[in-house]
């Protein structure tokens, strides 16, 4: 692989506004002057990335598809010890166990972002494998003497934990940021890495690297932060009222997925457009103007939901998505359209029941009683007033008619059928044959 260089990698991160900080305004020099190999590090306290790991993961693409060479870190060493930038307390300790299970999700998960072939192709390494080596008096001896613990306490990271005296900062923690320090330091030597990329907490620990390879090796290396993704309504970004969303599918459904970023505020999406999508800004400006006329149409949400659920996704995945939205979202929209696959996903968080399917014999199961024993409603006669008051959807369509029953015609994909209580309390029935 020998991509030519984009002379304008950073000029486009700044444009997109995913430049916070940097160490030296000479970065951009360095990055047009030809290729640069740069780093991001990711955490491996869980099996899956989230999408608050999409915009440096993505930043690892933009910088291969510019013509420079990524390395990404899986932390097994650093992850045992824990970043306490961002935390109120110290995390829990990864046994050895958790901790290898955690990389190899992620490892899978890197390698379907990254071209990781050729000379020149990305690499995926594990700090593990230098940090583990380390010689305890070694390293105090010819690393900690560089640190000073007046300016390690003086860091935002460390200073907020020391002041909130109930929880303080262990030594452990405290020695995160010369690990990380060293991490950039090893993959200079190694591959001549000159350039650490991280998320605006991660400033403290990028300095350090710089300033250690500056006084170790007397060579300039650059750092440069992405700022703190955050909603319009200073929310917090990333998370919906189920919890994180993963970019596994086994955790998170390409379906959840698409409908997180198609749930995007207007005054968001353009930004979020710009930030995590790789369409042309001159495309992303034709959007946004859209948008600014005819907001109420939401096309904005829906490019930017498709873009990323295909980058995650794939193209399919990102298609039956988006299938899926527009027939439940519409009135008039078809069941039928959907994929066995298509429902799974749409509902895969919805209660389900299994009902022996012998029972619609020729004249079909009576809805109330389906109703009442799936739990959708409490009871027969709750169920009947609620038919009564038209909110009971049978596949989408309103129900009115108490006596009405589930036949075999009522039947989607794979044997489902999605009731509906008012506009959000969804149920699953799968008619199944008896065994």
């Amino acid at each position: 692989m020998n991509r030519p260089m984009d002379p304008t990698f950073f000029d486009d991160l700044e444009r997109r506004g995913l430049v916070s900080q940097v160490t030296s305004p000479e970065v951009r020099a360095a990055l047009n002057a030809g290729r640069v190999t740069g780093y991001i590090g990711f955490d491996p306290t869980a099996a899956s990335l989230h999408v608050g790991s999409l915009l440096p993961l993505t930043a690892l693409v933009r910088m291969q598809r510019a013509g420079h060479r990524p390395i990404a870190i899986v932390g097994g060493g650093t992850g045992l010890i824990g970043d306490p930038s961002g935390k109120e307390t110290e995390r829990s300790m990864l046994t050895q166990e958790v901790l290898s299970r955690n990389i190899a999700g992620l490892r899978a998960q890197l390698d379907r972002f990254l071209d990781f072939s050729g000379e020149r192709g990305a690499l995926l390494l594990n700090n593990a494998d230098w940090l583990g080596k380390l010689d305890l008096l070694g390293f105090l001896r010819d690393i900690g003497k560089h640190f000073s613990v007046n300016a390690m306490i003086a860091r935002d990271s460390v200073r907020l934990r020391l002041e909130a005296r109930e929880h303080g900062i262990s030594f452990t923690e405290l020695s995160y940021m010369l690990l990380q320090a060293y991490d950039f330091l090893a993959l200079y030597d190694e591959y001549g890495c000159s350039l650490q990329m991280g998320g605006s907490d991660q400033w403290g620990n990028i300095v350090s690297g710089c300033d250690l390879i500056r006084r170790l090796r007397g060579a300039d290396a650059f750092g440069v932060t992405f700022p703190l993704v955050t909603r319009a309504d200073g929310k917090k970004f990333g998370k919906s009222e189920q919890g994180n969303i993963w970019l596994d599918p086994a955790l998170t459904t390409p379906y959840e997925f698409y409908q997180f970023w198609l749930n995007t505020s207007d005054a968001d999406v353009v930004r979020m457009i710009k930030m995590f999508t790789f369409l042309p800004m001159e495309t992303i400006d034709e959007i946004g103007r859209d948008a600014a006329v005819s907001p109420e149409k939401r096309e904005a949400q829906r490019v930017l939901a498709r873009e990323l659920t295909e980058l995650v996704h794939g193209k399919a995945h990102a298609e039956s998505a988006e299938r899926t939205s527009a027939v439940l979202f519409d009135e008039q929209g078809d069941f039928r359209r959907l994929t066995e696959e298509d429902l799974r996903s749409a509902f895969a968080g919805s209660p389900i029941t299994d009902i022996d399917r012998g029972r619609l014999g020729s004249k079909g199961a009576e809805l109330v009683t389906l109703a009442a024993e799936s739990g959708l409603c409490g009871s027969r006669s709750q169920a009947r007033r609620a038919v009564e008051e038209g909110a009971i959807y049978v596949n989408g369509r309103r129900v009115a008619d108490v006596a009405y029953s589930i036949a075999e015609g009522d039947l989607l994909a794979g044997g489902f059928v999605i009731l509906r209580r008012g506009k959000k309390t969804y149920h699953v029935l799968r008619f199944r044959d008896a065994a």
